[in-house]
């Protein structure tokens, strides 16, 4: 007699899936990351639905995730170290099984090899081992699509989770994320979540709302009580405390208004509170730092509130007539020490 349980496993490329929290985080009118929790929710909702049974018969037997993987070294020179942590014990809490492959330079940029064939590999054979009966793919490359056919050979279905959207980023281009015609053709249910969560969002739907992180992402510094200065600074050595206004923001990054040369952050660079809570103009005190071009930044940036106006009465030295345009001080010059 035949289970009438449906057996469901998910497999994400992983890459793909963190361009979709990022665009839901900074792009998105709902500025939150995607729950991978309320994730399987839905799917569990979406597979009863597909298959007409109740959904308490639609469970998630086997989950497993694929990315390209900085080395640690270059993981923490590039800042990525504290969140590529965050992410394993996010997966590893929810019972999803990481597979990471290295990622490789080639023509001077990090490219990822192999996860497409690892994930399809990985797939296939765990349909036909462990009796799946639906298989949730969250991709959108092409190269998926023999995976697929392959899949509809062994009689396994498969719904595929894909989204439709383009923005410009913070350089001025623009990006574009889009599922292969080939996958939509060929998945037994495509599913346009681009479009459920912009009508759920809409309608107060819980199922969607949950799909959404609901928390602030904790922060990559610890918070620490430095001397802070009490007006404008100048950039000075590497672990110079410095404060200074937000020249601008977008799409996760930002610069700080830090004659001769601005200095970037990003989200990554948050010692307290939420990045997208940031606003131009806004006064923040940081860490001066070095990135992995050698050039100058901000790291443990927090918002904080505008220094007081101080009165020219109380200034003798201010009379050279140029006011608020004086040189920025460093906080930890004599002068200020």
């Amino acid at each position: 007699m035949n289970s009438p349980l449906i057996r469901i496993g998910i497999f994400y490329d992983g890459n793909y899936f963190l361009k979709i929290s990022d665009y839901y985080y900074f792009q998105h009118d709902r500025k939150a990351r995607i729950s991978l929790e309320g994730l399987h929710e839905f799917i569990r909702h979406q597979v009863a639905e597909e298959e007409d049974v109740d959904v308490r018969l639609s469970q998630i037997i086997d989950s497993h995730f694929f990315r390209g993987r900085l080395s640690a070294t270059e993981a923490r020179d590039k800042d990525r170290l504290f969140h590529d942590r965050l992410l394993d014990d996010i997966l590893m809490n929810m019972g999803i099984a990481t597979h990471y492959m290295p990622l490789k330079t080639r023509d001077g940029r990090l490219q990822e090899k192999g996860i497409d064939v690892w994930l399809s590999l990985e797939a296939l054979e765990l349909s036909i081992h462990k009796s799946l009966d639906v298989v949730v793919l969250i991709a959108g490359d092409s190269d998926y699509a023999p995976l697929i056919k392959k899949l509809n050979t062994v009689g396994t279905r498969v719904m595929l989770l894909n989204w439709d959207f383009k923005y410009t980023d913070f350089k001025g281009e623009n990006r574009v994320t889009r599922a292969s015609q080939q996958l939509l053709d060929q998945a037994t249910y495509p599913v346009q979540m681009h479009e459920i969560i912009d009508q759920g969002l809409t309608d107060g739907d819980d199922l969607i709302e949950s799909l959404f992180v609901n928390t602030p992402e904790p922060a990559a510094f610890p918070s620490t009580k430095p001397v802070r200065p009490t007006g404008p600074t100048a950039a000075g050595p590497v672990g110079t405390i410095g404060m200074s206004t937000i020249k601008n923001l977008k799409n996760g990054f930002g610069f700080v208004v830090m004659p001769p040369n601005n200095l970037f952050f990003s989200y990554a660079d948050m010692a307290e509170g939420d990045f997208n809570e940031l606003q131009e103009g806004d006064w923040v005190e940081f860490t001066v730092g070095r990135n992995h071009r050698d050039e100058d930044c901000a790291r443990n940036v927090r918002k904080v509130d505008a220094p007081p106006i101080m009165d020219r009465d109380e200034d003798e030295d201010d009379e050279d007539g140029y006011g608020d345009e004086r040189e920025h001080e460093s906080a930890s010059s004599p002068e200020r020490m």
